[in-house]
């Protein structure tokens, strides 16, 4: 009797903290799609609002980004450089992985003419995501691993950047939109290879249907 009624008890809290996480991962998902199409006031909006409610949440599954990353990246699109630092270096003090924010964070401290610093942690960044791009698609390449960037396409670009941080004639403007194409890019990476696995499934599953 008394497992019932502590179960009563708790089951508003359960329901209240779902409604919560589905409503912060809906900002989260407004926010990363306004941000792909270039309106990051909105974006940053959107992420500001999910931050407030949850600041400890994390988008993705197999990429892992928490909030103060997109947030910082938000705040880095729209000019907020002092702001964007603060909240992308907030994301790595809370997982080192944070590859993405790395990049972002680079590309702020190059804007904010700290460029030193910041081709180093853009460097850093690339080279991040370059090997979890080479992870995933090896260690689960029979799996969900092999529709992520499967012409090789983004890999080639970070050796290319890379190879222009190390160059003695170093055109940054050039590398700095390099920089924020590639972060854009493996954001929409990770649908691109969650749509293409549905889908592949999705036919799959059709053929088994149609067999006699």
């Amino acid at each position: 009797m008394q497992n019932k009624a502590m179960l009563a008890l708790l089951a508003p809290l359960v329901f209240l903290s779902a409604c919560a996480s589905y409503q912060v991962g809906s900002s989260v998902s407004a926010g990363r799609l306004a941000f792909l199409i270039g309106n990051n006031e909105a974006a940053l909006g959107y992420f500001h609002n999910a931050a407030e409610k949850d600041p400890n949440y994390v988008w993705g599954s197999a990429l892992r980004q928490g909030i103060w990353s997109y947030v910082g990246r938000a705040e880095y699109a729209t000019g907020r450089f002092p702001q964007a630092r603060q909240s992308l270096e907030r994301a790595i003090a809370a997982n080192k992985d944070e590859d993405i924010a790395r990049l972002y964070l680079g590309l702020t401290l190059v804007r904010s003419g700290d460029q030193q610093a910041g081709l180093k942690e853009m460097e850093g960044g690339m080279k991040g995501i370059y090997d979890f791009l080479e992870w995933i698609t090896e260690t689960h390449r029979f799996t969900f691993g092999q529709w992520w960037d499967p012409n090789l396409e983004i890999r080639k670009a970070i050796k290319t950047d890379l190879a222009m941080i190390s160059a003695r004639d170093l055109d940054v403007q050039k590398l700095l939109a390099n920089g924020e194409w590639l972060g854009k890019e493996i954001e929409e990476e990770s649908d691109r290879a969650r749509q293409d696995e549905f889908r592949d499934r999705q036919r799959d599953s059709d053929g088994r249907d149609s067999q006699p």
